[in-house]
């Protein structure tokens, strides 16, 4: 079975594509611009392909970018429907039992 994507960089990585910018990115999320940079290469790494180009200044999505931002939008779609799920008060929470 293969790992699951951390999901620090799929929010890092549609920050990137959604602000255009490392920098303004960082500042989103409250990270640094290197602390972003290094989490694309870590994350194209993992995932064995280029997901951006770097063109000087601009950023363009690669083809295999474009689905993967698809893909990585629903992802985080659902987990914050997951959130709000267990934060509505009408969800019945158990509590943690210490084993």
């Amino acid at each position: 079975m293969t790992r699951p994507i951390d999901s620090r960089q799929l929010l890092a990585f549609v920050a990137v594509v959604r602000c255009q910018s490392f920098t303004k990115a960082a500042q989103q999320l409250h990270l640094t611009q290197s602390a972003i940079s290094h989490s694309m290469r870590a994350l194209e790494t993992d995932l064995g392909c280029r997901l951006l180009e770097r063109r000087g200044r601009r950023l363009e999505l690669t083809e295999t970018g474009a689905h993967f931002l698809q893909r990585a939008e629903v992802i985080l779609r659902e987990m914050e429907q997951a959130r709000q799920f267990l934060d509505t008060p009408a969800t019945q929470h158990s509590p943690l039992s210490a084993a």
